[in-house]
């Protein structure tokens, strides 16, 4: 099976990362798509996360009516900070019958050359990369596995949502009802 990764700390999961694996798995030979919930970021602070296992679980309550994108807990077990190589190496000794595919943003993209191993990354799997708004059309990396894709895309993001949860603003619209219902329930962020 052919499978796009998504990775990402969905600090908190919102529309915009659905449309974009919806979009995946509707317009690409990566019919599933992962969520690939990182417990740590490398090039994030600790402190601004929830706890990794409710970020998990707001990923699976906002797919859980979508056969086509599933949350995963893959990098829970490996060490931190995720390295996004190690995460690879570990799924193709775990699931040798399928091919990953990374899904990523056109920021990523430009910064892709810190990574570690990048080289490898860009030559074992194909990149599928979507454009950030503000973003500009900066000099990106140039190889056959990277595709940019024009796709639907919402102006949002985790940051700006957690700022409506501290200023006590809605953000209905900006996730799913259901993870909206749990983030005010607990008292998130």
């Amino acid at each position: 099976m052919d499978i796009g990764l998504f990775f990402g700390s969905f600090n908190p999961v919102h529309l915009g990362h659905l449309i974009i694996a919806n979009y995946i798995a509707e317009n690409t030979e990566y019919k599933k798509v992962w969520l690939v919930v990182s417990p740590q970021n490398p090039f994030k602070q600790q402190k601004e996360l929830l706890e990794a296992k409710m970020r998990l679980y707001l990923c699976n309550i906002a797919v859980e009516d979508n056969s086509n994108i599933e949350s995963s807990s893959i990098e829970f077990g490996l060490p931190t900070p995720s390295y996004t190589i190690d995460t690879l190496v570990h799924l193709k000794e775990k699931y040798p019958q399928h091919r990953f595919a990374i899904i990523m943003g056109e920021d990523n993209l430009k910064s892709l050359n810190k990574w570690k191993n990048y080289e490898k990354i860009i030559s074992d799997h194909e990149i599928f990369v979507y454009r950030r708004a503000g973003e500009g059309s900066a000099e990106t990396p140039q190889h056959p596995n990277i595709k940019i894709l024009e796709m639907p895309l919402l102006d949002i993001s985790a940051s700006y949502i957690r700022q409506c949860i501290k200023e006590k603003k809605s953000i209905q619209y900006l996730v799913t009802e259901k993870v909206r219902e749990e983030i005010e329930k607990g008292g998130y962020y």
